[in-house]
């Protein structure tokens, strides 16, 4: 096992704005996730959303007695974002809203039963991970929290009018060396800001590193620092004008910036009887709390399901050769503290409220908000006296 203590590496995450095509996907699809949910908790939802020049798609399959308005949702997500002027090519008022729902399938529906009591099953196979670090306050990787800090200082920017030629589109990107294993400076910065016309391209830097790199990297800034804003010198044409939107791609983005592995499936648009993001949520508070108790500085969680499965058949911890006990301890602490079913795991998270559009731009983990339950760390002293 690779110790992470004695490691010297460079680590890179990015991030996206809220006005990403990708993100605005997600938006909508959670957006539409909540509506539902906030009228039948027993819905089935799976929502796919593609956006590209002019149009929003909406597919997937969804089994509910809720009635919602999908056209409605669509723009006021736009509307939100700031897709809000004709010039941009792409507005809440304009564009096109095809819909193409379809039920859920019975041959899944019954593998799942009833939704957050003990006999409910997985909604489908796979592998969850979640992961924690002492590297900020929230135990997350310093890389993709500076990225995430970046976009959304830009978008904080430009709805406050402070520097209004912005538009909603946008990238970061950061690169941190690590020495011991712990991170030690920002080696490189990279931000790209979709931006009105005229705007002269020296000011935009200028302004782009005062008021959002510099407030938020300059603790790990040193002269070898390589910043990099708007690289191609321009960037007006963006959003889903130069680009197209599908739901589910970012999934580093959503998560920890590939410092760890991920299972696979996408988060946004599905309820949570789908283990792809609930057992991804309490990856992470199990992972977060490990590292809270003091038990390793680095840990990832892997959780596996068979559909159907009322428990995973799989948990594992890997804590990077930091860890304080063997990890087979910590893996048999972790089952006795922590109701890994996926019953147990919407009622221990409380999924089954409206709070998923939230989660869908500037990460699904590390934002200590009071809607993200997975983010708590109050199972530290139950962690530690299961294993003594």
């Amino acid at each position: 096992m690779t110790d992470l203590r004695k490691r010297n590496f460079y680590h890179t995450s990015e991030s996206v704005s809220d006005g990403h095509p990708d993100k605005i996907c997600d938006q909508i699809a959670d957006a539409i996730l909540d509506e539902i949910i906030s009228q039948d908790k027993k819905a089935r939802v799976a929502c796919e959303v593609f956006t590209g020049k002019g149009y929003v798609i909406i597919g997937g399959e969804i089994t509910t007695s809720a009635w919602i308005d999908t056209n409605r949702i669509v723009r006021e997500v736009l509307r939100d974002i700031g897709y809000n002027k004709p010039e941009y090519g792409f507005d809440f008022q304009t564009v096109a809203v095809l819909n193409a729902i379809v039920e859920q399938s019975p041959d899944i529906a019954r593998g799942v039963k009833k939704t957050g009591e003990k006999s409910q099953g997985a909604g489908d196979q796979g592998m969850m991970f979640g992961y924690a670090a002492k590297e900020t306050k929230e135990l997350m990787p310093l890389p993709i929290s500076l990225a995430h800090q970046l976009v959304k200082k830009l978008r904080d920017l430009r709805k406050n009018n402070v520097l209004p030629f912005l538009r909603p589109d946008g990238k970061s990107q950061v690169t941190v060396h690590y020495e011991n294993g712990q991170p030690k400076e920002v080696t490189d910065i990279v931000v790209a800001a979709q931006h009105d016309p005229n705007v002269k391209m020296n000011k935009l830097r200028q302004v782009i590193r005062k008021y959002v790199i510099e407030p938020i990297c300059q603790k790990y800034i040193s002269s070898k620092t390589k910043i990099y804003i708007n690289n191609t010198g321009r960037f007006v044409i963006g959003g889903p004008v130069s680009d197209t939107g599908v739901t589910g791609r970012k999934t580093q983005v959503d998560t920890y910036g590939s410092i760890c592995p991920h299972g696979g499936g996408g988060f946004s648009g599905k309820d949570p009887t789908k283990v792809d993001r609930s057992a991804a949520y309490m990856a992470r508070y199990v992972a977060k709390n490990i590292v809270a108790a003091g038990l390793a500085n680095k840990c990832e969680i892997q959780l596996a399901y068979a559909i159907g499965a009322k428990y995973p058949f799989g948990v594992s911890v890997n804590t990077f050769g930091t860890g304080e006990f063997p990890e087979e301890k910590i893996v048999k602490a972790v089952r006795q503290t922590f109701d890994l079913s996926p019953g147990g795991i919407i009622k221990e998270l409380n999924l089954l409220r409206p709070i998923y559009r939230k989660t869908s731009y500037f990460g699904h983990v590390g934002r200590e908000e009071k809607e993200f339950l997975w983010e708590r760390k109050d199972r530290v002293n139950k962690l530690l006296k299961n294993l003594k």
